[in-house]
């Protein structure tokens, strides 16, 4: 599992400060998390294809988060995509961009599937053979939620010197696989935990837009792998933060220690601030490890 970092600011675009945009690539999916203004030209900077993206998940209608989908979706209509788009994003989002394209005479030459998102609890919205995705409920100005993704157990893997040794016919590869014990060539009856071993360990990750400080999220996001979560201000302006609806890095930190995330990214900045570490200091007097989301960076997971 990989995370690419697009943008990581709040407020207003600038050179050095890219609205929230996020790629996760998971089991063979490339997913792109938000969607803010020039979304598509860091897309470009940093090599992601854009006919991987089959799934957009947009957390509120805050410009700042979506204002770049539009430009994105006509993009593809000119690289004459045909494979089926699906958003998944807040009542609302689906009227907008219909009614820009509407307007703009620019309808796609693909299917353009929405996923209305209203509940107020956590829900799953995407499923697949390998891969889960659910809402985290978030506290916002308006209706905003958060993303967890998360891999499915795997198949559990051949030991092939026990299969030997047990006399197994190949025939039997795929039930051990799926954990059936299985009869050998004698006709004895083998344990599977005797022929296989653990599949690979499932990885997750949360991502948490723009949201309050909101204890309730802890349990949906408990033991995750890395924990994206909304930094907006510094303590010295923490006055600021419940007003807004917004968290300082230490209010992030304090999620990531109760949820007992295995490591804690820090972004959407406000742009007042010139030296971002300071943020990551201040998280860490509560929690470690801490990192700054950046433009470009990536984390493995």
């Amino acid at each position: 599992m990989q995370l690419t970092i697009l943008g990581c600011h709040s407020a207003t675009p600038r050179i050095s400060a890219h609205q929230t945009a996020q790629v996760l690539e998971i089991k063979n999916h490339v997913f792109l998390i938000d969607c803010g203004e020039g979304t598509q030209v860091q897309l470009r900077k940093y090599k992601v294809k854009f006919n991987r993206i089959k799934h957009i998940f947009i957390s509120h209608l805050h410009g700042d988060h979506y204002f770049g989908l539009i430009g994105l979706v006509s993009t593809f209509r000119l690289l004459t995509r045909d494979t089926d788009l699906h958003i998944y994003g807040p009542k609302g989002l689906e009227e907008v961009i219909m009614l820009q394209m509407k307007l703009g005479g620019s309808w796609t030459n693909f299917k353009l599937i929405f996923h209305e998102l209203t509940s107020k609890e956590s829900e799953l919205i995407y499923e697949d053979d390998t891969v889960e995705v659910h809402t985290i409920p978030l506290k916002h100005r308006v209706y905003t939620n958060g993303f967890l993704f998360k891999e499915k157990v795997g198949e559990r893997k051949l030991d092939m010197n026990a299969i030997l040794n047990n006399d197994i016919d190949v025939a039997y590869y795929r039930k051990l696989k799926q954990g059936a014990d299985v009869i050998n060539e004698a006709g004895v009856l083998v344990k599977n935990e005797d022929l296989t071993t653990d599949p690979t360990p499932t990885k997750s990750y949360a991502f948490c837009s723009d949201t309050v400080y909101n204890e309730s999220i802890v349990p949906i996001i408990k033991d995750v792998d890395l924990l994206y979560h909304e930094s907006t201000f510094l303590e010295k302006h923490e006055k600021n933060a419940f007003p807004t609806k917004h968290c300082t890095a230490k209010q992030a930190a304090n999620i990531a220690k109760q949820a007992q995330a295995k490591q804690l990214v820090l972004g959407h900045f406000s742009t007042r601030y010139d030296d971002l570490n300071e943020f990551k200091s201040e998280a860490q007097e509560v929690y470690q490890p801490v990192d700054i989301a950046a433009a470009g960076k990536v984390f493995q997971i």
